[in-house]
C-alpha cells in the first residue's frame, strides 16, 4: 500500500473551500477546482516507496504487470487505465462532450500527422484515448446531461417568450429529433457572438422570471439563469438550454458516455474517468471550440438521465454500475467497530476516504499483519493488484478500481 501525494488543479470555476474542508486544511483564497488521483502524465500521484516522492507514472512504468497485474497490462497496456478526482465546482464548467476510442484514435493521429504542439490551445486530442466518466456526487451537485426531447425544449422555449428564440423552437418541431437538435446546436455555436448576445441577454431575463415562479420550468431555469449570469451574452448559454438540467444528492451518481454533451454546474463530487484528458467544448468558455469536430463527435440522441444509485453486494461494497471496463466504481459505508472487510486484489486499485477514519492493513501473504495504513478525509492510498488489504473503522471509503 502507498499513501498518495495529490496535485490539486487551480481550475478558475473551483470552490475557494470545498476541497480545503475535506482535507482538513486551510483555504488559500485561491479556486481549488480538482484533486487528482493515479497516474495521468498531466498531474500523477506520487508515493514515497524507498524514500523521495516518486510519480506514480513512473513506479507502473518501471514494473507494469507488478504494478498492475498481467490481466489488466493486457487489456489495456502498461499504464492505469482511470483517473480518480474530487471535483469542486463554484461555477458552471465548459459545456463540453468526450470522443469514443475509435475517434479519440483518429483525431489524435490526425492532429499528431500534423505537426500541432500537445501544447496548443487549438488542440483537440491530448491523447488517444476515449473518456468515459462517472461523477458521485458528495454534496447536493447540479449538471446538465444530454439532450432533452426537441419538443420539451420547443415548450421551454415558447414560455420564456423571447422573438430571437423562435426559431429555433419552430425547427425543434418541424424536424426529426436527430436533425432539429444538430440544426440547432449548429446554429447556436456558429453565430456571431456580438448578433446573438441580445438574444442571450433577454433569454437570461426571461430565465429568471421564470425561476422567480412555481411553475413546471422554475427549477430548470434557475440553472440556466445562474449559468447566464456566470457567462452573460455567451452562445453557449442557448445550446445549454437544449440539455437536461440534474440534480443529484449525496450517494447518487451520473454515467456519461461518448458523444453526450454535459457539463457540471455545482457541488462536491467524486470523479471517476478512464485516463485521459480528451474535451471538446460547445461552449461557456473562452478556450477552444472546434465546432465541426464537435459536431462530428455529438450523438444527436435526446434521453432522459440515469440516476445512478448504489447496488450493494453480499460483502458491503455498494457499487456504481457502469458501462466500461477501464474503471469500476464503489464506496463503503463503515459503522464504527465493523468487522474489516477484505477487498478484491485481483486489479490495482485506489481507496479514497471522504469521511471518519479508515484503515487499511495489509495481509502478508494471507497470514500475518502487513503494512497499516490510515485515511481521513480526503486522503488517499494506491493498492497494487495481488495485494490483500482489509478496511476497518467509521467513514466512508470510496474504491476505484478496473472491471476484470
Amino acid at each position: 500500500m502507498d499513501l498518495l501525494a495529490n496535485t490539486v488543479r487551480p481550475y478558475a470555476w473551483g470552490s475557494t473551500t470545498a476541497i480545503p474542508e475535506l482535507l482538513g486544511t486551510e483555504p488559500t483564497g485561491e479556486p481549488q477546482a480538482e484533486l487528482w488521483m493515479g497516474a495521468h502524465p498531466g498531474a500523477p500521484s506520487r508515493i514515497d516507496r524507498g524514500g523521495g516522492g516518486t510519480p506514480l507514472s513512473e513506479v507502473i512504468a518501471a514494473d507494469p504487470e507488478g504494478e498492475l497485474g498481467p490481466a489488466v497490462v493486457e487489456a489495456f497496456g502498461p499504464r492505469l487505465p482511470f483517473l480518480l478526482k474530487v471535483l469542486a465546482a463554484a461555477s458552471p464548467l465548459s459545456l463540453q462532450v468526450h470522443p469514443d476510442l475509435v475517434q479519440a484514435k483518429e483525431g489524435f493521429a490526425d492532429e499528431e500527422e500534423r505537426g500541432v504542439p500537445v501544447d496548443a490551445p487549438h488542440r483537440n486530442y491530448k491523447d488517444a484515448n476515449h473518456k468515459p466518466e462517472l461523477i458521485c456526487a458528495l454534496t447536493p451537485f447540479t449538471g446538465l446531461c444530454g439532450f432533452r426531447r426537441p419538443a420539451g425544449t420547443a415548450a421551454l422555449l415558447d414560455a420564456l417568450d423571447v422573438g430571437g428564440l423562435k426559431p429555433y423552437a419552430d425547427i425543434l418541431r418541424a424536424r426529426p429529433e436527430d436533425e432539429a437538435l444538430s440544426e440547432v446546436l449548429t446554429a447556436v455555436l456558429s453565430a456571431d457572438r456580438e448578433a446573438v448576445a441580445e438574444t442571450v441577454d433577454a433569454t437570461a431575463a426571461a430565465a429568471r422570471r421564470l425561476a422567480a415562479g412555481d411553475g413546471p420550468y422554475a427549477r430548470e431555469c434557475a440553472a440556466y439563469a445562474g449559468i447566464a449570469g456566470h457567462y452573460p451574452g455567451d452562445p453557449g448559454v442557448l445550446a445549454a438550454m437544449l440539455l437536461n438540467v440534474v440534480h443529484l444528492e449525496p450517494g447518487e451518481a451520473l454515467y456519461l458516455g461518448a458523444g453526450v454533451p454535459h457539463a457540471y454546474l455545482g457541488g462536491l463530487g467524486v470523479e471517476l474517468m478512464a485516463n485521459s484528458d480528451n474535451v471538446l467544448r460547445c461552449g461557456l468558455t473562452p478556450k477552444h471550440v472546434d465546432v465541426p469536430e464537435l459536431l462530428r463527435v455529438v450523438r444527436f440522441e435526446p434521453a432522459e438521465p440515469e440516476v445512478l444509485r448504489p447496488r450493494t453486494t453480499s460483502g458491503g461494497e455498494e457499487v456504481y454500475a457502469a458501462p466500461v471496463d477501464e474503471f469500476r466504481l464503489s464506496r463503503y459505508v463503515l459503522a464504527p467497530g465493523s468487522e474489516p472487510h477484505g477487498l478484491d486484489d485481483r486489479a490495482p486499485q485506489i481507496l479514497l476516504c471522504t469521511e471518519g477514519e479508515v484503515t487499511l492493513r495489509e495481509t502478508a501473504g494471507g497470514d500475518g499483519d502487513g503494512g497499516r495504513l490510515v485515511l481521513t478525509g480526503g486522503r488517499s492510498a494506491f493498492v497494487r493488484a495481488g495485494e490483500r488489504v482489509t478496511i476497518s473503522g467509521g467513514g466512508t471509503l470510496f474504491r476505484a478500481t478496473v472491471a476484470v
